[in-house]
This record gives structure tokens, sequence and C-alpha cells, in this order.
């Protein structure tokens, strides 16, 4: 017997119990269609994060205060530096801090120092709309470089500018409409900013836990003169001069810094590195996603013992045909070969409608994540659909194929 035929025998087997094929098709459906979208979320989960990170930018590192910092600290009036207890308060970062990172001698890999003070949820208002900023930055003109924000419209502001400020795509839309925000003053706590500048989109979603295109960034001495005072910065964020120089750049802050508050025992000070974070998170995703691609897969794992029960229930109703059809001479592999072809149909028809609808289900945000399909995924979910009817198939078609025939006819 033919493959042709053999096939042609399984589709009529299946077009008997349309029901019956239908449903056990769409137990396989469910579980490819699961591996595939629930892959995707969390691939997409992980681009997502990813993104968050790389706003900061790639060769950015940010230094901000320790509080569970307990270094040496220097006796007396410049005297030297002892560590004969704990330092009881982290040691605030300053101006003098930031100014002394951009060494050439001592930091070489430096390309920038970014000062940095920062207060949130602070009201905006203008011609009698308001918008509450999520964050509103006073920093310098080379933060726009090391934290990786792009102005759109206008431009950024220099060092010797006074009450200007470049706003995100979310205040600019909230607050000014279709009004073109370059040039209006808008209020800040009684205090007014000119607008000088629009940053382009970051593409945070209004989801996320913070969004990134809601803030203001202003010269550092106008947002400590009126709205943060003159205490420490809040962070500096260090700009590499390269991708491949970041982590000689955070070793050369980190001995400046070190020198600079008579460090002897444990930092007041923390230095993060992005690409550090972003690989951490990455690795975390990984795990992330193939937990949820193992959960995915149970659900094949039960419609691959729905297709072993149908296809005994199938041999069970079907024992007098094969008996027949063994009586007068079909050899045991075509009979063989019939059962586990309506497996296999069955399982690969089921994975292609679950390929289809998992790549349908990835065009929807699904809790807030937009699924970023991994075309592995697809493979693997389809090959092993395929693998499911031809594991769990041959048992029964295998119990069929050795019937003999006279028990076979008896079968009432």
């Amino acid at each position: 017997m033919s493959l042709l035929e053999i096939l042609r025998f399984a589709l009529r087997g299946l077009g008997a119990n349309k029901m019956r094929s239908g449903l056990t098709t769409l137990g396989i459906l469910i579980g490819v269609g699961a591996v595939i979208l629930l892959v995707a979320v969390g691939n997409g989960s992980s681009e997502a994060i990813k993104k968050s990170i790389q706003r900061l930018g790639a060769n950015s590192l940010t230094i901000t205060t320790s509080t569970t910092g307990n270094g040496g600290f220097r006796g007396g009036f410049g005297g030297p530096a002892t560590s004969s207890g704990p330092r009881t308060q982290a040691r605030d970062l300053t101006m003098a801090d930031a100014a002394a990172l951009v060494d050439k001698v001592n930091a070489p890999s430096v390309k920038s120092a970014s000062p940095v003070v920062n207060t949130s949820s602070v009201s905006a208002t203008y011609a009698g709309s308001s918008s509450t900023i999520g964050q509103f930055v006073g920093t310098t003109p080379t933060y726009f470089s090391a934290a990786n924000k792009t102005v759109e419209r206008g431009g950024a502001f220099t060092g010797g500018d006074g009450k200007v400020a470049v706003i995100g795509s979310t205040v600019a839309e909230e607050l000014f409409g279709r009004t073109d925000p370059l040039g209006q003053k808008m209020t800040v706590s009684g205090i007014q900013f000119t607008v000088v500048g629009v940053l382009k989109e970051s593409g945070s979603s209004s989801s996320s836990f913070m969004n990134a295109d809601s803030v203001v960034i202003a010269p550092i001495a106008a947002v400590r003169e009126t709205l943060t005072g003159y205490g420490g910065l809040d962070q500096i964020v260090v700009e590499a001069r390269n991708s491949d120089v970041v982590n000689t750049a955070q070793a050369e802050v980190t001995d400046i810094l070190n020198q600079r508050h008579d460090i002897t025992g444990a930092a007041d000070f923390q230095v993060t590195n992005q690409a550090s974070i972003q690989s951490a998170v990455s690795e975390s995703n990984k795990t992330f996603t193939v937990l949820l691609g193992a959960v995915a897969a149970i659900s094949l794992l039960v419609g691959g013992i729905g297709i072993t029960n149908i296809m005994l229930v199938t041999v069970t109703e079907r024992t007098r045909e094969i008996g027949i059809r063994k009586a007068i001479g079909a050899p045991r592999g075509a009979i063989l070969g019939q059962f586990i072809a309506e497996a296999t149909v069955l399982s690969l028809l089921g994975g292609v409608l679950g390929v289809v609808a998992g790549v349908v289900g990835s065009r929807f945000t699904i809790v807030g994540v937009k699924p970023v399909i991994v075309p592995s995924s697809i493979v693997l979910a389809l090959g092993v659909s395929v693998a499911i009817g031809l594991f769990f198939g041959s048992m029964p078609a295998s119990r069929a194929a050795n019937l003999r025939p006279i028990e076979a006819l008896r079968h009432e």
C-alpha cells in the first residue's frame, strides 16, 4: 500500500468522527498557541526592560549616595585619614565631585560628568492647563548626551542660561496641546520657566511605572535656586568615551571619589554600570521566558495524552474493520501507518492552527506588554506537535497492527 493510500485512509477515518477529531486538534492548537504566545510575552517584557535601561545611555554610569557606607573620615581640620569608627552619615555628592571626575589625567576614559538634582510629581501650569511632571531634573548641558536624551524641536540650554527648560513629549502634549511650546512660559511652583526645546519621544507606555516622557530638564542652578535648594546632589551621571572603556571609567571615578571622600572602608557612594544591569536583567528574563514556555508546554503534553486517548477509542471502535482488512491481506505496516498517520495529521493540523493563533495573539498588547515573537519558538512548537503525534499515536497504532484477524472478526 502506497503512502498516498495510507494518507487517504487516515483522512477518511478522521472524517468519520469530525467532532472528536476537531476537539483533539483544539487541544494541540491551544498548547502550541500558548507556547508561542507566552514565550513572545516573556521576550517582549525583556525587550521593554532593555529599552528602559538603554534610555539612560549604553556608555553611562550613575553615581548615587550610599546610605550604608561606613568608610573612614578625615580627623581634625585637614588631618590624616583615620578609621577609628564607622561613618555615621554618608557624605553628599557635590558639584566639586562632578568637576573632579572629568580630570583628563586621573580619568582619561571619562567624557563628561553631569551633576543632577531632581524632584518628582511637580505641578506645572500654562494658560489654564496643568500637568503633573513625573521628574523635574536640574543638570548641565552634558546630561543630554550622557542620558541619551535627544532634543527633537528647539535646542538644549547652555551653561549660562537662566530659567529655561527642555520638556518631554508628554508634558508638551498635556500642558500646551496644539500650541507650539517653544518660547512659551510655564509656571512651576510659582516660578516661570521658558521652554527652549522638546525631547524626542522615548517610546515608554502609559502603563509603565514611570513615564520617561513626563520629564522637564533645566539648568541645575535654576532648579536648586527655585525647587530643590542647595543641598547635595541626587546623582552624577558619567559618560564614558565609548562602550569599550565603561568598566575602566567606572574604576577611575571610583578611585577619584574614594580619595575625595577619604574612603578607607565601605564607600559612601555607589557606581551603577548600566551595561552590567542590562546583562543581569537579560539573564533574569531569559529564565522567566523559559519558565513561561515550560508552563505552556504542559498544555501540549495534555494535548498529546488526548491524542492517545482518542486513538485508543478509535482502535476499539474499528477492531472489526481492522480484522477484515487483515483477513483480506492488508499488511501490518499498512495498519500501523494508517493510525500513526491519523495521529500525526491531528497534531500537525493543530500545530499549524496553533502557530496562526499565536502569531495573531502577539499582535495585541497583553498585561501592558507588547509580545515579540521568537521565530525559534514557532519551529520548536510545531516540531514538538508533530513529534507528539508520532509518539502518542504509536501505541494505539501498534495495538491495532498487532490484533489477530480471528480475534478482531469476533469482536462485537
